[in-house]
């Protein structure tokens, strides 16, 4: 019988192999070398092909920290996390449940707000860019017409608001953050409201049936069995949300372009990926590990403090 589990052990093993030797390689290598890297002092590539040496210590972190490019870089992604996760969460969950309350219709309302989930961010990024978009003169002049004033302006100036410089060139950077969370926010929905409509469907309905037997309001049905017996999506949702959040970049590509900002103030939104991303294309990859290894600090705390309050507040 012994003999027989082991074998099966070294089966087992051997169909992983693949697998482990795979995450290995491509997983486990890069973040030692990511780490080696983040404390080897002015470290670049070329430097190292070239013969150089360097020194062992944590000039690249303190170098990154004091870098007002990365500070900016850190608020952006702080301020679009902060926001876009709570909000498009308690989107997501109302119109969870209201779809869960609609029988009619509802799988072909589920497959329209998944579209934005699979289609590509940077397409739908340049669809919001026209949106928000003028082109031609934003005062328009008698020589300068504005051709378009994009869709969003055209609403505004209906309802008789004045029509406002989102993305180009002069834009604040208020209106610049009210664009991306907009779009954050819109493209992050459909994925939640997937996951807390299987949750909601999932719940015994006699739970519902004995509330309304004893007069129990919809609101009160709402907080005290609806929200407490879905806290373990929500909490997932809220923990995945924020990972994605601080990893964002394509999003400000989609809208931006690679300047990551207005023409006029290039790099304006970048966030902390762009900025490993920018410090990698200048061969500086001491200063990209480090912040990477900041990057990854900032969402494993995070991570864990969601983790600690969820076993308070999430029941199983």
């Amino acid at each position: 019988m012994e003999m027989v589990e082991s074998k099966h052990k070294w089966k087992a093993w051997i169909y992983l192999s693949p697998a482990i030797i795979l995450l290995l390689f491509f997983t486990v290598w890069p973040i030692i070398n990511t780490v080696r890297m983040a404390f080897l002092e002015n470290y670049s590539g070329l430097k190292a092909v070239g013969g150089a040496s360097f020194s062992f210590g944590i000039g690249n972190f303190q170098k990154v920290l004091k870098y007002q490019k990365f500070l900016q870089c850190l608020k952006n992604t702080v301020i679009l996390c902060v926001i876009t996760v709570p909000v498009s969460t308690v989107l997501a969950l109302l119109i969870a449940v209201c779809l869960n309350s609609i029988k009619f219709l509802q799988k072909p309302l589920q497959t329209i707000f998944f579209l934005p989930y699979v289609t590509n961010s940077i397409a739908i990024g340049m669809v919001f860019a026209a949106m928000f978009n003028i082109v031609g003169s934003f005062y328009g002049t008698e020589n300068e017409i504005v051709v378009t004033a994009g869709i969003i302006n055209n609403i505004i100036e209906f309802f008789g608001g004045k029509r406002i410089n989102w993305i180009n060139t002069g834009s604040t950077y208020l209106a610049n953050m009210t664009v991306m969370i907009v779009y954050i926010v819109w493209n992050a929905i459909p994925f939640k409201i997937l996951i807390l409509l299987g949750g909601l469907q999932s719940i015994n309905k006699q739970y519902y049936d004995a509330a309304r037997v004893d007069g129990t309001s919809r609101r009160r049905i709402f907080t005290r069995i609806t929200v407490p017996l879905l806290s373990p999506m929500i909490a997932y949702v809220v923990i995945t949300g924020f990972i994605g959040g601080f990893k964002e970049y394509t999003s400000i590509v989609g809208i931006f372009g690679e300047k990551m900002g207005p023409a006029d103030d290039a790099g304006r939104l970048n966030t902390m990926v762009g900025f490993i991303y920018d410090a990698l294309s200048t061969n500086n990859q001491g200063r990209a590990s480090a912040a990477a290894l900041i990057l990854f600090g900032i969402i494993l705390v995070v991570t864990l403090i969601n983790m600690q309050v969820s076993k308070k507040r999430v029941h199983y």
